[in-house]
């Protein structure tokens, strides 16, 4: 099947303890540039996450928003220093007996000294995150991945349907290639036999003429080039998978054909179906851009 490199893909993954959304989109690019945007709690699993996208995407640049929400209740809890404590209260006792003071000292004071009582993080499950990550990350590639096929089958119709019409017109200039000989020998002739009016025409050196003039306009290997050009892309269209780069290939071949014959062309007919070609070529490379 053919891919386009423009998609957009969204999955939301939740448990009891915590959401995952990972969110994804695609514009056209050479080559596959994943650029991941990830709270920094999660910033571990980016080589992971990386790695499992590349199973799904080949080409094209990709911003990837991952949100993610911890809603436990118990996922702190509340660390008691009790080494620390005795050294403040320890103190405290030395302060109030070297100045004479009272000692007014109370829990509830000594809990708000630095590093008495910490709250920490509990340790997250890196396991059963993972597990999390990857559901949310492969739900939103296969999203995305759909989306890239339903256009890049509509892509795929619509260069069939342009290759088809450019086959239609180089058939027209293979066509109409022979009648320019006849016409510029006929041509000739009569310009030959007004100049000389009633003396004999040397038919041969007519020929002569004429042969030099269809060998200079004689695009017999162009058509037959670009024919097959023409094909090969249809074939590589119908066998579908990563084929943008080799279609870009084939179309600049095209284009080059097309070029030849334009700068041999001496009918106006045949350069007129020339420009149309290039035109259509033109077109073709600008939708090749958007396959995978």
């Amino acid at each position: 099947m053919i891919k386009s490199m423009t998609g957009f893909g969204r999955c939301e993954v939740a448990d009891e303890n915590r959401k995952m959304i990972v969110e994804m989109k695609a514009v056209n690019h050479r080559y596959c540039d994943i650029n991941i945007k990830i709270p920094k709690k999660l910033g571990f699993f980016e080589s992971t996450i990386r790695a499992l996208m590349k199973k799904y995407i080949q080409r094209g640049k990709i911003d990837v928003f991952i949100t993610y929400e911890d809603y436990t209740e118990h996922n702190v809890c509340l660390k008691y220093n009790q080494e620390l404590a005795a050294e403040y209260y320890e103190k405290l006792c030395k302060m109030s007996e070297y100045f004479g003071i009272d000692n007014d000292i109370k829990v509830s004071h000594l809990s708000r000294y630095p590093e008495i009582l910490t709250l920490e993080e509990q340790t997250v499950d890196e396991e059963e995150l993972l597990k999390l990550i990857e559901k949310a990350v492969c739900g939103a590639c296969e999203k995305f991945v759909e989306t890239r096929v339903i256009e890049g089958e509509q892509l795929k119709n619509d260069l069939l349907g342009k290759l088809d019409g450019m086959l239609t017109m180089v058939a027209y200039i293979e066509e109409r290639s022979p009648q320019i000989v006849r016409e510029y020998q006929d041509k000739l002739t009569a310009k030959v036999n007004e100049l000389l009016e009633n003396s004999t025409v040397d038919e041969n050196r007519i020929l002569t003429e004429v042969t030099i003039f269809a060998d200079k306009i004689c695009v017999d290997e162009e058509t037959v080039r670009l024919k097959s050009h023409i094909q090969s892309a249809k074939d590589t269209l119908l066998a579908g998978g990563g084929v943008g780069r080799k279609l870009d290939f084939i179309a600049q071949e095209m284009n080059r054909e097309a070029n030849t014959i334009l700068s041999k062309a001496n009918d106006l007919d045949i350069s007129n179906k020339a420009i149309d070609l290039k035109t259509e070529i033109e077109k073709v490379r600008e939708q090749i851009q958007n396959i995978e």
